[in-house]
Order: C-alpha cells, then sequence, then structure tokens
C-alpha cells in the first residue's frame, strides 16, 4: 500500500518504512507526526482525493533536523555593467521515516499534525505540543516583568563601576599634566604629546637636562637641534622661577 502526501508544498509518493527528505516540521528527533493532506491510496482498493481523502493520513516518526545540499546562486550581469554576484543557499528539512499509512481514523488518533515551522505561530506550536495558548503566554509575561526590574539592578551594579571607570582617567590626566609645557617658545602640542609620552611634564625636568640628555632626546624624538637652537632649557628655568 502506498500513498501520496502534500506536505511543504510538495507532492510525495510513500510506503511504510520509507525514509523521507520534507520542508522542516515544527517537531523534535523522536517525535511522531501525522500528515493529513493525502491526495491518494494506493493497494488492492485505491482511492482518490477530491482534493484530500477524508479521515486518512500518513504518521512518520522525526529521524532529525537537517540541512540540504548547498545550491550556489550566480548572477551575472551584461558587459559594461561589470557585476556579478554569487549566493550559497541551504534548504532546512526534516527526515521523516514513515511508519504507518492510515485510510481512515485520522481524527480519533491523536497524533501531532505535521505542520511547516514558517506557516505556523507561536499559539500554534504550543496548541501542536499540547499547552495552551495561556500556559505558553504567562512565561513570556512573566520574562516582560521580569525585565525592567532585572535591567534596574544591572544599572545599579553598573553605576559605580562606570563612576570609577569615567574618574580614573581624569585622575590620570591631572597627574600625567604637569606644566604646560606651550609655553615654551618652539614647543606646540604635538611636541608636547611626545615629551610626555617620554615621561616629561613639566619646566624643571627640561631645565636639569645635560647635554648628553639633550642629544638622546633629540635623537630619539627626531628634533635635530631644535632643543639648543630655540634655546628650552634657559625658557624652561626661567618659567620654573615662576
Amino acid at each position: 500500500m502506498f500513498a501520496v502526501i502534500k506536505t511543504g508544498g510538495k507532492q510525495y509518493k510513500v510506503a511504510s518504512g520509507d525514509m523521507l527528505r520534507v520542508e522542516r516540521i515544527a517537531a523534535s528527533a523522536g517525535e511522531t507526526v501525522q500528515f493529513n493532506d493525502v491526495l491518494m491510496l494506493g493497494g488492492d482498493s485505491p482511492q482518490v482525493g477530491a482534493p484530500l481523502i477524508e479521515d486518512a493520513a500518513v504518521q512518520a516518526e522525526v529521524v532529525d533536523q537537517i540541512k540540504g545540499e548547498k545550491v550556489i546562486h550566480f548572477v551575472k550581469r551584461r558587459r559594461k555593467h561589470s557585476s556579478k554576484r554569487t549566493k550559497g543557499h541551504r534548504q532546512k528539512l526534516t527526515l521523516v521515516k514513515i511508519t504507518e499509512i492510515m485510510a481512515s481514523g485520522a481524527g480519533k488518533s491523536k497524533v501531532m499534525a505535521a505542520v511547516g515551522t514558517g506557516s505556523v505561530s507561536a499559539a500554534a506550536v504550543a496548541a501542536l505540543s499540547g499547552k495552551s495558548a495561556d500556559a505558553a503566554a504567562k512565561p513570556a509575561k512573566a520574562k516582560k516583568a521580569d525585565a525592567p526590574a532585572k535591567a534596574a539592578k544591572a544599572a545599579k551594579e553598573e553605576a559605580p563601576a562606570k563612576a570609577e571607570k569615567k574618574a580614573a582617567p581624569k585622575a590620570k590626566k591631572a597627574e600625567a599634566a604637569g606644566d604646560d609645557l606651550t609655553q615654551i617658545s618652539g614647543v606646540g602640542p604635538v611636541i608636547v604629546e611626545k615629551l610626555h609620552g617620554e615621561g616629561i611634564t613639566t619646566f624643571a625636568q627640561i631645565a636639569a637636562w645635560t647635554e648628553a640628555d639633550v642629544e638622546a632626546i633629540e635623537e630619539k624624538l627626531s628634533f635635530k637641534g631644535r632643543v639648543g637652537r630655540e634655546d628650552w632649557i634657559a625658557q624652561a628655568k626661567e618659567l620654573t622661577k615662576g
């Protein structure tokens, strides 16, 4: 005996024991589902539906949720447009094993109907799984109600940490500020940044430079005689006096 069923917009000829790949069904592996859209029953006494056979069904066990082979979609535009596009797609499928073909008694079987995931609402999934829509909705509402409280709690916990983070850069900035080195003629913001990078933040540090220190800093920061030419050390000594 065989049957012709419709699911996922396609028709399949099936017999007991067949393994079948169909469009994704809202069911987990190990569950039994029932295909109620039977178009034809074959065998000793064949039946043809108009379009479906009333009270007939095909039951199957869900083996696994799988994906089909990758399909490459390549689009090449005509010349002068120089545009092309390649996309890959793997269709979501459900692997089922046909267990029983029923010529009648589908309405009394109490087996979950095979419904595609793309055409079923949350309420329908709850109904198919044996839960009422109210029972499915209550946990969701509870979660929504808890969300503001959790958010407020998280905000309170994060507030001190954020305050510490904001305060830390200010403290570092105050420590690193030192003297305003731009008061030295020839020292601009870029040079100040370089000097800060070497740990030089005060007039006293520059005033204490030796010839060896000047050579080292000029070579390291590529000042090329600028310190001596613009007499930074003398300027720093004057500024240190205040």
